[in-house]
């Protein structure tokens, strides 16, 4: 890998400190002092770095500041007592060398050894075997699921179902209580809610972007942080979510294949039957989990505990998930409903005078291309969001979709209103539609819906 060279001086010192900070680390398990770091992509709060020590690759993830800890379900310490256990039991773990200390002056985190294989979804979606790494990723997750609660910290919680669906309802009256999809989820959520099953050990992020593989095998699952005891249909569940197929919308599971295939693998290894009601109601629960995700992203962005300029982009992406929540929720209405035809799409007229907000956010887009090639680095990914936002801005002026309904929202929670109301579900799979295209046309759910919803191809 190529090592930066003339970093700017503030840079260098961190650098050095970071440096300084993993000898200390490193020293306490015999090893001598690392080469250079080199940051990996991915993580708003928590770092990766990955550095060498001799010929031998390792990782650094940590958080550089305590306060970065504050909201976690509990610290470092714990999530590296997690991969141990699950590394000793034969579980796609990486190998914990060392956690670090506040004398090494370098914050919160432990070092792994580095693992072989990619995380990069395009590239996994594409290896010669897809069907056989499912089954891996099947095997993989039962023998998580039967790891000793006895052999895991004290530390790791248990979730409580009815806290979590509050805390989601929670989240929705704190990001406005106007979606009305959001809402919908919501209520199903509430008058769907299962009964306590035994406990097991959730990964808690099982997904295609948190796994690793080479030559169409699993050789790793990081980010443990939100591992907890539960329901083991969340955990499986949460891979299937549409979002994380990726390019491969038409492969239910992790984008590698069948539902089919992969419970029976899973059953396979587990000895436990999958239950289709409760998969159903997690995928569901996870899709407005991650709607309220993506939507808390602005209020970092309008509080000023995060200034990036994804927070506002990832915001936009809450309409990925309203438009998969319909697809999971809409069987349950009336076949009429179902059946009704889509309201017209708004006519827009051709803009006359002075230019509109889309067509200057168009404009300053068009002039970033030309600047594109001088960009290196972190800039050239910013520019590409900053691209990805003005287009958000152009394609809704030229739609004027309209996003909130606060009113409906609350019918939908109420039970006034529900998707055996006439005409309620073809209105929303317009609402749908409209705003994913302009928030992210390339949403590969997006086609799918259309030739479902309008027969458009």
């Amino acid at each position: 890998m190529e090592l930066r060279h003339n970093l700017p001086v503030e840079e260098s010192e961190q650098h050095s400190a970071l440096r300084t900070g993993l000898a200390s680390a490193l020293a306490r398990e015999g090893l001598g002092r690392p080469e250079e770091p080199v940051r990996l992509t991915g993580g708003a709060t928590m770092e990766s770095w990955r550095f060498e020590v001799g010929r031998e690759a390792f990782v650094l993830r940590r958080a550089p500041s305590l306060a970065a800890m504050e909201d976690r379900p509990f610290g470092h310490e714990t999530e590296a007592s997690i991969i141990r256990a699950a590394h000793r039991a034969g579980i796609k773990a990486p190998e914990v060398i060392v956690e670090l200390k506040p004398e090494d002056g370098i914050g919160s985190g432990f070092v792994m050894r580095a693992l072989p294989g990619t995380p990069d979804p395009k590239r996994i979606l594409e290896v010669d075997d897809p069907v056989g790494l499912l089954a891996e990723v099947a095997t993989d997750l039962a023998r998580i699921h039967a790891l000793d609660r006895s052999n895991l910290p004290d530390a790791v919680p248990e979730l409580n179902y009815e806290e979590a669906l509050a805390g989601l309802q929670e989240q929705f009256e704190e990001a406005g209580s106007d979606r009305p999809i959001i809402a919908l989820g919501l209520k199903w959520l509430a008058d769907n809610l299962p009964d306590r099953s035994d406990p097991v050990l959730n990964h808690g992020d099982y997904r295609m972007g948190n796994i690793l593989v080479e030559d169409s095998h699993l050789t790793g699952v990081l980010d443990w942080e939100l591992a907890h005891f539960g329901d083991r249909h969340e955990d499986l569940a949460f891979g299937c979510m549409a979002v994380w197929r990726f390019a491969r919308a038409d492969r239910p599971a992790f984008g590698l294949g069948s539902l089919q295939d992969y419970v029976l693998a899973y059953e396979a290894r587990s000895g436990v039957t999958v239950d289709a009601n409760r998969f159903r109601f997690w995928l569901v629960f996870r899709t407005v989990w991650w709607a309220l995700g993506c939507l808390r992203n602005a209020r970092m962005w309008r509080s000023g505990e995060d200034r990036m300029l994804e927070r506002v982009v990832i915001s936009r992406r809450a309409s990925e998930q309203e438009l998969d929540l319909l697809l999971l929720l809409e069987e349950d209405a009336p076949d009429e409903e179902q059946l009704r035809p889509l309201p017209p799409l708004d006519e827009q007229a051709d803009p006359t005078g002075e230019a509109s907000p889309g067509e200057i956010a168009s404009a300053v887009s068009e002039w970033l291309t030309t600047v594109k090639d001088r960009m290196e680095g972190h800039d050239r990914f910013q520019l590409a969001v900053a691209r990805n936002a003005l287009g958000m801005i152009a394609r809704g002026d030229s739609t004027g979709i309209h996003a909130h309904d606060l009113m409906l929202a609350q019918d939908i929670l109420d039970g006034t209103i529900s998707l055996s109301s006439p005409g309620v579900l073809a209105m929303l799979r317009r609402a749908a539609l409209d705003k994913l295209s302009a928030d992210v046309p390339k949403y590969p759910m997006l086609p799918r819906a259309r030739a479902k919803w309008i027969g458009d191809n």
